[in-house]
Formats: C-alpha cells, sequence, structure tokens
C-alpha cells in the first residue's frame, strides 16, 4: 500500500535509480532528499531545536501549570486532592482525547500550521483560567487548554522525523523532550513563588504570560516545512492508518511503555506536593515549587537519550530507565528531605530519558501515518498522565506516600516486563531469519 493510500505522508528519501540521459542533469539527485533534511551544524537546524523546545516549554507549562497548587486549590474551593487533582487530569485527558483528531488535521493542513493554531488557543484559555469562579469551571477550562494542546506533541515529532536527518531525530526529539522537562520544572517553579505572595489565580496567570512569549517566539523560529505531502482526512483512510498501526506489536509496546512511565511521573509530582506541604516536612510553597528545580535533571537525559541507546541499544535504555525510577520511587520513601530530593532525581532522569526514547522509536518504527503513529503514542502517554494523577492522589489518600509509591513500582515493573517481552521477540526473530 502506498503512503498516499493511506493518507499518510510521503516517504522521504527513497533513491530512485535513473538511467543516464542527457536531461539527467535535470533531475532530482538521488538522496537529494536525505541530504536537504537538517542535522546538527546544518542550515536551519539551530532555529528549528529552539523554536520546538520553546513549543516544548509553553506545552508542559500550561498542561501542569495547576499541579504544583494543588494544595492552595484544595484550600480556596474547600475540596480534596482527589477533587482538586482533576484539574491536572483534565488537561491531559482532553489532550489524550484530542490528540488522534489534531494529527489527521496536520496530515491535511501541515505540521506548523496546526502547532501554531493550537499554541495561539492553548495561550488564550491559559489567560481566562485565572478567573475561574469555581472548581468545575476552572477543570473545564483546563480540559478544553489539553484538547487545544493536543495539536503540539504528535505533530511536533511527524515534523522531526520528516524534516531531520534518521541518525539526528533521537537527539532532535530529546531536545524537545527537553523543552519540555525545562516548561513543566519552570512552570511549577514559577507558580510557587508567585502563589506563595499572590495567590495561585495570579500564578496560573503569569504562566500563561509566559507562555504567549513562547507561542510568538515559536512561530518566528520554525522553519517552513520542505518534505509535508498534505495527506487524505477521509476518516476511512485515517481508520485503516491507525489500525496498521495497532496491529505492529513493537508500536503496541512503545504505546504502552509511554503510558506506564508517564503514571508515575503523573502520580509523584501530583502528589508530592501534598507530602512536602504536610507533617513531618511542612515546607511553605515557595520552597516546594523550587522543587521542581530537578526537571533540570530531565532535561539532561532526555537531551543524552541519544548517547544512551548508542552505547545500551533501545532495549537497554529502556531497562536503564525503568531502573533508575524505581530507585528513586524507593529512596523517596525515606523521611529524609535530601534522600527524597535524590529519589526525585532520580525518578525524573528515569522517566525523561524512558520517554525520549520511547517516543523516538516510534517516529523510526512508523514509514508512513507518522502523525498518526505519534498520536496514539501521544494519546497513551497522556492517558497514563490522567490515570497517575487520579490514581497516584487516591492512594495517597487511602495509604499516604507509601501508597503512591506503590502504584509507581507497580507501572515500572510493567515497562520492565514490556521491554522484557520485546526482547525475547527480538531473539526469536534472530534465531528464525535465514542466514
Amino acid at each position: 500500500m502506498t503512503p498516499a493510500s493511506t493518507g499518510a505522508s510521503t516517504r522521504v528519501g527513497a533513491v530512485v535509480s535513473v538511467p543516464p540521459t542527457p536531461s539527467a542533469a535535470t533531475r532530482p539527485v538521488p538522496g537529494a532528499a536525505r541530504e536537504s533534511r537538517m542535522s546538527p551544524g546544518g542550515p536551519g537546524y539551530r532555529r528549528m531545536s529552539l523554536a520546538l523546545f520553546l513549543a516544548g516549554v509553553a506545552t508542559f507549562a500550561l498542561l501542569y501549570s495547576t499541579q504544583a497548587l494543588l494544595p492552595l486549590i484544595s484550600g480556596d474551593f474547600a475540596v480534596s486532592a482527589g477533587d482538586a487533582s482533576w484539574t491536572v487530569a483534565a488537561a491531559t485527558g482532553g489532550l489524550a482525547l484530542f490528540v488522534l483528531p489534531m494529527s489527521a488535521l496536520s496530515e491535511r493542513y501541515g505540521r506548523r500550521a496546526v502547532m501554531t493554531v493550537s499554541l495561539a488557543v492553548a495561550v488564550t484559555i491559559g489567560l481566562l483560567v485565572p478567573f475561574a469562579p469555581s472548581l468545575g469551571a476552572l477543570v473545564a477550562l483546563r480540559a478544553l487548554q489539553g484538547a487545544a494542546l493536543a495539536g503540539l506533541p504528535a505533530s511536533a515529532t511527524a515534523y522531526l522525523a520528516e524534516e531531520v536527518t534518521p541518525k539526528a531525530l533521537v537527539t532532535a526529539i530529546g531536545l524537545f523532550v527537553a523543552g519540555n522537562s525545562v516548561g513543566g520544572m519552570s512552570g511549577r517553579v514559577i507558580t510557587g513563588w508567585v502563589a506563595q505572595e499572590w495567590g495561585w489565580r495570579v500564578a496560573v496567570g503569569a504562566i500563561g504570560v509566559v507562555a504567549v512569549g513562547c507561542a510568538v517566539a515559536f512561530r518566528l523560529l520554525l522553519p517552513a516545512p520542505r518534505h509535508f505531502r498534505p495527506g487524505s482526512l477521509r476518516p476511512r483512510v485515517l481508520a485503516r492508518t491507525v489500525r496498521g498501526h495497532l496491529a505492529d506489536p513493537l508500536l503496541r509496546r512503545l504505546y504502552a511503555i509511554g503510558a506506564l512511565f508517564m503514571t508515575v511521573f503523573g502520580g509523584v509530582y501530583t502528589v508530592i506536593g501534598y507530602r512536602l506541604t504536610g507533617a513531618p516536612f511542612s515546607l511553605p510553597q515557595g520552597i516546594v515549587g523550587s522543587i521542581f528545580l530537578v526537571y533540570l535533571v530531565g532535561t539532561v537525559s532526555a537531551s543524552a537519550a541519544g548517547r544512551l541507546v548508542g552505547r545500551l541499544g533501545r532495549r537497554g535504555a529502556l531497562y536503564a530507565g525503568g531502573g533508575t525510577t524505581a530507585a528513586g520511587l524507593l529512596l523517596s520513601l525515606a523521611g529524609s528531605l535530601p534522600v527524597v530530593l535524590l529519589g526525585l532525581v532520580l525518578i525524573t532522569a528515569g522517566f525523561f530519558a524512558g520517554h525520549a526514547v520511547a517516543s523516538s522509536a516510534v517516529g523510526k518504527t512508523a514509514t508512513v501515518g507518522r502523525a498518526q503513529a505519534s498520536a496514539l503514542y501521544q494519546s497513551a502517554y497522556y492517558v497514563g498522565s490522567s490515570a497517575g494523577s487520579t490514581v497516584g492522589a487516591l492512594a495517597f489518600h487511602a495509604g499516604g506516600w507509601a501508597g503512591t509509591v506503590g502504584v509507581g513500582l507497580v507501572a515500572v515493573a510493567g515497562v520492565v516486563a514490556i521491554t522484557l517481552a520485546g526482547t525475547r521477540a527480538a531473539a526469536r526473530a534472530a534465531v528464525a531469519r535465514p542466514a
């Protein structure tokens, strides 16, 4: 089946042999399409990296703008941790629901156009969030904001898969994920200190203003796509493409791994504010917000994912990410604040490395319908975030921090089991392959 028949972007980089003719000089040079893709040090690469880095900053800053503020939101609306956690779960759930339709729009109208509109709508809603009169209104606005942001993740990874050389893809996606980590960190740190002085409403408003700046810079910096080919919006074509991706065992494993990693991360960072503001730590809101500076570790580990895969292979890198996350969860059970912080560092490093490896593997595995393949990964990833936020908060309410850690360890065990299944499947395929 050709890419056109699936409604996917045409694969770039295939070399067609052309017999020499007098007019051959006017024909495309074999491999020229591949050579025209961006690579480190080449034209446009730095602008592209900065633009998508800023898009990642805006996406995560907006998506998780209420997460560090949940204790204050609970107090303002007189609701439980579980109820307040819906301000996070609604945003990630909205993104998970709409990422596939948004990816279809990006196949038809272009990655850059969809990302631009998505950011514009999301930052507009972000400026309205501080005026929510009730928890219900706040949750509704957050759900709409998450739906708007759905145009970013899948479109960004599809853009990179089309415009960046294959060798540089893991590194490029790692930089985008690093932008996610910086956005998550800066959003929580800014909201923590601003909320301590002026309350949570001013804090989320400040994040909206920061996101406006990121959105404008993104649109000015991102190079126009050179390898995008419009696809079809027909539902049957889209459904056929999606079924094809879901039928691929490797893609299914990658989707599950993304969801499980995010279950850990969503649960830990939704609940950590309650733990640190309560006994025995009793930290002020500003200090709790500063705890999210550990996201800088995620920036480093996501950016280094390409080198990690080069040394350990994809499955080895996933084992390393899962093991690091599990070690961090266990350390976070300690009653000593420095040890808890070390645990958060390891959880963050393991999560971002694992996420960068899995998401880049999706881009490499899917040769057609890349936006849909990435959208399915992002949908699973944010379903994991919503589940982690809600289940982690419920576990905390029922069993304290140990309950949240228990949920995280079960999810990490799932990552390891799925990766092990992939290792065994690869071994069987190698044995069955003729010499």
